[in-house]
């Protein structure tokens, strides 16, 4: 990363963007995860019919969590406009305060017994809603962490935006463990609402937060005209990234397959395969992915300085790999309804995931112009978490019925991601060292994400 400490462009305190770009998508991270697991254990008997087949109704309940991902590439464009054009700052409040309306709403929605078919639309909606916010959310936070980072920790800093999602992992999970502790007839009656409504404090937090926070110095060049943009300047971002950066858009879905798809698997599916397949205990499961959130969170910052040091892809393509050995294992385990065989691999999963979360965040960064960057980095993680963020429990539970309830189809769809994640990564590595071996010295001096 190149040094940006001049007098017309000093960064902000990098530690205090880091601490914005993570209370905000921790937050958002909260509200999404919030719906996984609830789609997971309780959406499929609130807002479908009881007289529903439990796989019907299952399929159902993870086709609400699916839908919240069609909009999600919408909400990176529109986001991603206002984002390269106005400024991140701005952009990160409006998806955050977006964000908690949607979900402190899905808090007070009325059950199928109540309204009938009206409560699962009205979820739906709100879970476009939420689609449309997160898809803003991702990308600007990255970019305020890695545009501020100091010279050589760019995966470092960048990695503050990816551990939200470690953070609202482990609150949501939490707080859905919390609730459950007050026996079935209370969580299916309003305890599942309760992780919803709070989220309305940790909102009012975050907003406080992220007003106080200036926008990147990156943006600040920009708009003063230092930093040089296409030779089309009314051209939209969009369009630019389109037509002269898509090799990059499809490396990075492709790279970043198994960071998205690959962790509702052993998550969201893993939970419902335990529970509907196994019968295994719903708090055990839940508290044993509580335990790999909070792993994730702890070794994540390492992980990301370890990519300072080696090479962020390096980093990334060991954890692909690892993914690839225990996807098999991780499923093999729950048969033997050992907890401390599952929570093993529950844990040692989240370790090797957890080597793809922090890292790619620089790595895509650099992959884009400075003035559509957060449109290119946007497009390129909301079309992937369309493709295998939302519909990956979907898929899983689609394969595994298809074979009388086994879990070897979603685990070997799981390793064949990870193989073709591998393969991009170092496609995208590659490219990072050819666009640098052409870009001018005078350009290099204003470049700002470069690991």
């Amino acid at each position: 990363m190149t040094d940006r400490t001049t007098p017309e462009n000093a960064p902000q305190n990098p530690r205090r963007a880091a601490l914005a770009a993570l209370a905000g998508t921790s937050i958002e991270w909260y509200d999404f995860y919030a719906f996984a697991t609830a789609a997971a254990i309780v959406f499929n008997d609130v807002f479908f019919p009881e007289d529903m087949p439990t796989a019907l109704k299952t399929i159902s309940s993870f086709g609400t969590f699916a839908v919240g991902f069609l909009l999600r590439p919408l909400g990176g464009i529109v986001f991603g406009h206002i984002g390269d054009r106005v400024g991140r700052k701005k952009t990160l409040v409006i998806t955050l305060l977006i964000m908690g309306i949607a979900s402190f709403s899905i808090g007070l929605l009325p059950t199928y017994a109540q309204v009938g078919v009206l409560a699962p639309i009205l979820l739906i909606v709100l879970r476009l809603v939420q689609g449309i916010a997160i898809g803003g959310e991702w990308g600007g936070a990255v970019l305020i962490a890695v545009e501020n980072a100091p010279k050589g920790k760019a995966t470092f800093f960048g990695s503050f935006a990816q551990l939200g999602s470690s953070v609202g992992a482990l609150l949501s999970t939490g707080a859905f463990s919390l609730m459950n502790l007050f026996g079935d007839d209370a969580f299916n009656s309003w305890g599942w609402r309760v992780p919803f409504l709070a989220s309305a404090v940790l909102v009012i937090i975050g907003l406080v937060i992220r007003i106080k926070l200036e926008d990147s110095p990156v943006m600040e060049d920009i708009q003063a005209g230092r930093t040089k943009v296409s030779a089309k300047p009314d051209r939209l971002p969009v369009t630019e990234v389109v037509q002269t950066a898509w090799r990059t858009v499809l490396a990075g879905i492709f790279a970043l397959a198994t960071a998205t798809g690959g962790y509702y698997v052993v998550t969201s599916y893993l939970l419902s395969y335990g529970t509907d397949e196994l019968h295994l205990s719903e708090s055990m499961l839940l508290n044993g992915l509580t335990l790999a959130a909070f792993l994730e969170l702890v070794v994540t910052p390492w992980l990301s300085w370890l990519g300072d040091r080696v090479g962020a892809h390096k980093v990334v393509i060991a954890g692909l790999a690892g993914v690839v050995l225990l996807a098999i294992p991780q499923f093999l385990v729950m048969d033997t309804g050992s907890v401390v065989l599952i929570y093993a691999l529950m844990l040692a999963m989240r370790f090797v995931m957890s080597a793809l979360y922090g890292p790619i965040a620089a790595i895509l960064a650099e992959g884009f112009d400075p003035h559509v960057r957060y449109t290119g980095i946007s497009l390129s993680y909301q079309i992937c978490n369309m493709i295998f963020g939302g519909f990956a429990p979907v898929v899983a539970v689609t394969l595994s019925e298809a074979a009388d309830g086994a879990y070897w189809p979603p685990a070997v769809l799981l390793m064949a991601i990870s193989v073709i994640g591998i393969w991009c990564t170092t496609l995208l590595h590659k490219a990072r060292v050819r666009r640098e071996a052409l870009t001018p010295l005078a350009h290099k001096e204003r470049a700002t994400a470069a690991v």
